[in-house]
Parts: structure tokens; sequence; C-alpha cells
């Protein structure tokens, strides 16, 4: 009976989040209200407050969503990455860049971003800085597998190397975000060729 229960506040905490994230494409985040989500999830407003106390509360749990999908999947790339640093890297930073809208528009990321540097010690705030260290993590052990494996130079930082390679995929993000017309595509041609020098540089003879 404790499972079923489980599995039903489950199921009525994913339909929370997908009914929020399809009503802020649609309308926007400051235009969404609570009610809407509530019926669309199929769930009362009561229930609603039950699961959060807030919008900002749904937006931090859809990108705490996307985030925690984006490094599962990273996970299989940094387990088994390609034999070289170039195309290891444009293989986990594409994939990171591939579902980075899948729940969430540019618009939402704005505004999580917004909030996350307006609120630095709010929950939200302290939420996604802590994604954002686990993302930079998963880039750094990616660069150490290459290099136990011989692909990267024993003498290499890969420490500040992941983070300078994370720095930089996140901060051409946020300029993805912030241009409404800019492709994903784009995006990805960017960033590989950004990298491609520190790659060549890292690189085991």
């Amino acid at each position: 009976m404790t499972g079923l229960r489980a599995r039903q506040k489950a199921d009525r905490n994913r339909r929370i989040l997908d009914a929020a994230a399809l009503l802020f494409r649609e309308v926007g985040y400051d235009s969404a209200r609570i009610e809407d989500i509530a019926e669309r999830a199929e769930v009362s407003v009561g229930t609603f407050y039950n699961y959060y106390e807030n919008k900002g509360d749904i937006l931090v749990a859809t990108v705490s969503m996307e985030v925690e999908e984006v490094l599962a999947a990273g996970r299989t790339i940094v387990d088994n990455p390609p034999s070289s640093v170039e195309g290891a890297l444009e293989a986990l930073i594409g994939q990171y860049y591939d579902h980075s809208l899948v729940y969430l528009s540019k618009e939402m990321w704005r505004t999580a971003m917004a909030i996350s540097i307006q609120q630095p010690k709010s929950p939200f705030s302290k939420r996604y800085t802590e994604l954002d260290r686990r993302l930079c993590d998963q880039v750094a052990t990616l660069i150490h597998k290459l290099q136990v494996k011989g692909l990267v130079t024993p003498g290499t930082d890969v420490r500040a190397v992941g983070e300078m390679l994370f720095n930089n995929l996140n901060l051409m993000f946020i300029e993805f975000a912030k241009d409404e017309a800019m492709p994903l595509d784009e995006l990805k041609a960017r960033v590989t060729r950004q990298n491609r020098p520190l790659a060549t540089l890292i690189a085991a003879p």
C-alpha cells in the first residue's frame, strides 16, 4: 500500500511539473497562474500547494529535472568516451545542449538565471548553483577519464581545464538563451570551434 501511495504521489508531482512546463511555454512564466497549472495537471489548487509553495519552486524543480536527465545522459559518455579529446568534448557538451530545451524554453531559462542572480541566498539560487557545480564536475571527470586513457597529457590540471570548459559552455548557453533567434546548431558549432585549440593543446602526442 505504501508503494502505491508513493507511485501516486510521484505521478501527481510529474503531472504538475509537465503541466507547468507546457503552460510556461505557452503564456510565459509571469502570466502563468497556479490555478491553470493545477487544472491542467488535474489536481486541486490545495494539492498543488502540498507539493510547491509558488511558481518559483516549480521552476527550480523543472530546472532540476532537466539537469538531472542531462547528467544521467552525460554519465554514459564519460563512462565510454570517444577516442579523441575534441570528439569527447563535442559529444558531452552536445548532449548537454541537445537536452537543454526539452522542458524549459529560452524564456524560462532567462527567468531561472535572473532569479538565481537576484536572490543569491534563496533555496532556488543555491539549488541552481549546486546543479552548475555538478555539471562542472562531470566535465572535469571526463577530462580525467581521458587522461587515464592516455589521451590527455599527464601534467594537465584536469580540474582547472574542466572548470574552463564548463565556464565557457555555460557563458555561451547564456548568450544562446538571450538570443531567441539563435539556433541550437549555431551554439554547438561556436563552442566546438572555441574548444578546439584547448583540446589540441592538452591532447597527448
